[in-house]
Parts: structure tokens; sequence; C-alpha cells
């Protein structure tokens, strides 16, 4: 069986109403992510980056256009899609194994298989051991690992991540972000991760799409062809970042810009590197 996890976002327009008047926060926006693809977005705060979450996770289906995963059309929440929020949202009267579980609360599976699947993602997020230990003898870093264990743990199609590690120093980060990386490569689930980081967004993702606001569009794609593991030394990486960075700066100084303008090209062919 084909591989699951195939997003597609046509035409859709998003618009909300603030003091009666109507304001348009998503215009136009066209978007695939491949099954077991790394789709990394990054904008300005108030481009419409959260909101385009919560259209994919079905939170908020009023809107124009559509959004497909594997061609099924998204019309309510579903436990295909996994959300991880900058918070990790545990509850603190449940323990590690408990808050885990609550990914599975309306799964159709028995008993024994919830344990076994609770354990291997406690397992994958590198917590083994803390199944009992309760939210607040956890760090900032070890409670989010929880959050990202409990988005997974029903194996969904899709795992959205909303700033999942903006809260954190910048040590514990950069530690998450290697650890993603390890679970995406083991699970290989269609990851699609918003962030207001330059840096986290084209270290992590396989595509790497810059959004202007006012309203939300799409204003550059840059492809990321670089081996796994990275090395964020690598100088490839940092001439991507400073063309990712050079785009998203231009999204700011054309001010309502239209989607059209000349934004810096990906330097494909100097990012090609050796997968030894």
């Amino acid at each position: 069986m084909a591989q699951q996890g195939h997003l597609v976002i046509s035409g859709v327009f998003k618009t909300f109403r603030v003091s009666g008047e109507p304001l348009r926060v998503l215009a136009g926006l066209d978007l695939e992510v491949e099954p077991g693809g790394f789709l990394t977005i990054v904008g300005a705060s108030g481009c419409g980056k959260s909101t385009l979450l919560r259209l994919v996770a079905g939170l908020d289906t009023a809107f124009d256009g559509s959004v497909r995963v594997d061609g099924d059309p998204v019309t309510a929440p579903s436990l295909d899609r996994g959300l991880v929020f900058q918070e990790p949202r545990l509850f603190p009267w449940l323990t590690v194994a408990q808050n885990v579980a609550l990914g599975l609360l309306n799964s159709p599976l028995d008993k024994a298989r919830r344990r076994r699947e609770v354990s291997a993602h406690i397992e994958l997020v590198g917590l083994g051991g803390f199944e009992n230990a309760y939210p607040h003898q956890l760090s900032g870093g070890m409670a989010q690992r929880v959050a990202i264990a409990r988005g997974l743990v029903n194996r969904p199609r899709i795992l959205l991540l909303d700033e999942p590690f903006g809260a954190l120093d910048a040590l514990t980060r950069a530690r998450l972000q290697d650890e993603l990386q390890r679970i995406w490569a083991a699970e290989r689930t269609t990851m699609l991760l918003v962030t207001h980081d330059v840096e986290e967004a084209t270290y992590l993702g396989d595509r790497v799409v810059v959004m202007a606001p006012r309203p939300g569009r799409i204003a550059a794609t840059f492809d990321v062809p670089l081996a796994r593991p990275r090395e964020r030394t690598d100088p490839a990486l940092g001439r991507l970042r400073d063309d990712v960075m050079a785009a998203l700066q231009a999204t700011s100084s054309a001010g309502v810009a239209p989607k059209s303008a000349p934004v810096p090209a990906a330097r494909t062919a100097p990012l090609l590197v050796s997968a030894e």
C-alpha cells in the first residue's frame, strides 16, 4: 500500500471579522506536501501560519478552497492529523504515560495494544524510565517530548507542529530539533512545522516556504537538498539561511506586494552534497 500523508492545499482563502469588518488573513494558498515529507513554513507574526495549521487540523472549517489529505477533504479534526503546540499542554494530574495515552482516546485499539503503543512512543522520544513521572517533575524539553509522543502515538498520517520549540532555551531547542529529525527518520510521518526561526526552518525541512503577511500568502519556496544528518555549520546550509532570510525581509519591506513579487531564488546546485 502506498505511503499515506499526502497533503494538498488548493486555492485557500480565509477571512476573519474584526469589529464587524472583514479581514482577509489567507489569500490563494496553494501548497502540496508529499507523503513522508517534512515541510517548514517561516514568516513574520500575523502572516497566517498558525491559521493555516488550524485549517489542516480541521479545527477551523470556515474557509474557501480545499484542504485534502490522501484525496479526502478535511472537514473536522481527525486522529489522522496529530497536533503539537508551543506549550506542551500536559495534564498535571496525569503521568507521562497517561498524558501520552490521551492521543489514543478515541482509538479502536484494545487496552493491551494501547499500552504497547504508549510505551513504544515514550521510548521513541527518549523518555524511557519516566513513564510514571508527573509534568512538574519534568524539564521544559522533556515535557515537550511528551507532547510529541502524544501527537505521534496514534500514528497519524500528518504531524502538525506549531512553534513546538519556541518557548525553550537555545541549547534545549537545538537538542529537540535533532530529536525531531531522528523521530522523522524513524517514523517517516509527514510533518508540517511553522516557525519564526529561519535557522530552524532550514535545518529541519526538506522544503521551506516563506509566507508574506497581510494577507497571508506564499512569497517563496526553497528546496533543501542536503543529506541528513545535517551539520549546523555547513556552509551550504548557511547560504540557504541567507537566501531564506532575504526572502523573509523582502516580504516586510515590500508591504503588501503581490505574490508574484521577485524574491531570491533557492541556490539549488551549490547545495547538493554527498550522502556519505
